[in-house]
């Protein structure tokens, strides 16, 4: 069986664990954090901080996920385990539902019941986290994070590294910059700017 490494012993790494096991296919050879000696993760050691990782190379561990929240955080750690010589599979959990023609990126995760609609477009290290819909034409820029139970209808488009926070809407065919930030429950009437950090409803600066 095919082994993974996984960076990043926190809260998304557990969430990340659980999502490999109940889509099989792959071994978890452990994880690997800034904090060596954390503890075991449902079972799963803690193999030391990156230092770890040429080893793991080596030794015959050729695919790693990040299981970092920040997205710049996120491209940034892509960025060393691919020189490396890591690959990074797309993880999608089984009861995510996507369309035929949905496209989900190197690196990203899609977490249990999450929807993508028809031609829906996941980039590069991407977070479509629990119960969020994307649907028809919804496309997501590089690192980009959806939360828990947001809601892209047809057409929008979220800038790369920019974050949706849990339970936000947004109007069809709305941009949202890269960079930017919705915050926790808000509704996005419009284009929200590259950089911004909104929240509300509707949505407006904060």
């Amino acid at each position: 069986m095919t082994k993974l490494v996984i960076l990043g012993a926190g809260g998304h790494g557990r969430a990340l664990i659980e999502l490999i096991r109940a889509r099989g296919g792959l071994e978890i050879a452990g994880l690997v954090d800034a904090r060596a000696d954390a503890a075991p993760m449902l079972g799963v050691p803690v193999l030391g901080d990156e230092s770890a990782l040429p080893g793991l190379r080596r030794a015959g561990v050729g695919l790693a996920c990040i299981a970092l929240g920040d997205p710049a955080l996120r491209l940034a750690a892509a960025l060393r385990l691919g020189a490396l010589g890591f690959g990074f599979p797309a993880l999608v959990h089984p009861s995510a539902v996507l369309a035929g023609s949905a496209v989900v990126g190197e690196g990203s995760v899609v977490l249990p019941h999450a929807v993508l609609g028809a031609c829906a477009r996941v980039g590069r290290f991407c977070i479509v986290n629990t119960g969020a819909i994307l649907e028809h034409d919804v496309e997501l820029g590089e690192g980009a994070h959806c939360g828990p139970g947001s809601v892209l209808p047809g057409g929008v488009r979220v800038g790369a590294r920019a974050v949706v926070g849990a339970g936000a809407a947004c109007r069809p065919y709305v941009t949202i910059g890269e960079a930017a930030v919705v915050g926790v429950g808000a509704a996005v009437c419009g284009d929200i700017p590259a950089g911004a950090t909104v929240g509300g409803v509707p949505a407006r600066p904060l």
